[in-house]
């Protein structure tokens, strides 16, 4: 089933931007596959390096709670608003940047936010990856997408996998044709329900 073949007014993309660089490959590629995105759809874009974003302290057994500032309060309800989360980095050691790992580790802190059910209310969306290397094997990036997919899979969340191009130099990912090709159809297909290796198909997710 395709996104086309089905009712989308409310499905809302959060694009967050882990580069170190404005513009990057992966954004390029990112924003490709959101031209294409169903009509309907609404999209936010979110450059990690624009918040005044420190770097995650877990306080959880600390007590007095921890400094939370304007744009993590702001990240943390366009993450929440969203039905479709979209990670956008480039593949730095094997992984995510550390931006946008950064991010997720405040998903952490954002799970014992009291009264916000942060995981309730990110179960049942969907979460993506965009992401370009250096290196034409692009099985290379198969760490970050098994980070991503587990995180979906830990919030019940369903992945959509990873849009994946090559590109070191500025704007090269443009001459991967594959990937432009894959960036027009990336966001078309359904996403399936994340699930950890040792979960069996036929577990139900709630």
């Amino acid at each position: 089933m395709t996104l086309d073949a089905v009712h989308v007014p409310d499905r809302s993309f959060l694009f967050v931007l882990g580069s170190s660089r404005a513009g990057g490959n992966s954004e390029i590629l990112a924003r490709a596959a959101a031209a294409h995105l169903p009509a309907g759809a609404a999209q936010r874009w979110v450059d990690l390096n624009d918040l005044d974003l420190p770097d995650f302290r877990d306080g959880r057994h600390e007590g007095g709670g921890r400094l939370v500032t304007a744009d993590e309060e702001m990240l943390r309800e366009a993450t929440m608003e969203a039905s479709d989360i979209v990670i956008v980095s480039p593949l730095y050691w094997y992984s995510l940047s550390a931006q946008a790992k950064r991010y997720l580790d405040y998903w952490s802190g954002w799970l014992n936010v009291p009264g916000s059910d942060f995981k309730g209310r990110m179960a049942g969306g969907t979460l993506w990856g965009v992401t370009a290397m250096a290196h034409d094997e692009h099985v290379v990036a198969d760490g970050l997408v098994t980070g991503l997919s587990h995180s979906a899979a830990y919030l019940r969340m369903r992945f959509g996998g990873v849009l994946t191009g090559t590109g070191s130099r500025p704007g090269r990912v443009r001459a991967d044709e594959q990937a432009m090709n894959r960036a027009r159809t990336f966001f078309r297909s359904e996403a399936p329900l994340a699930r950890f290796p040792y979960e069996s198909s036929e577990v139900a997710v709630v």
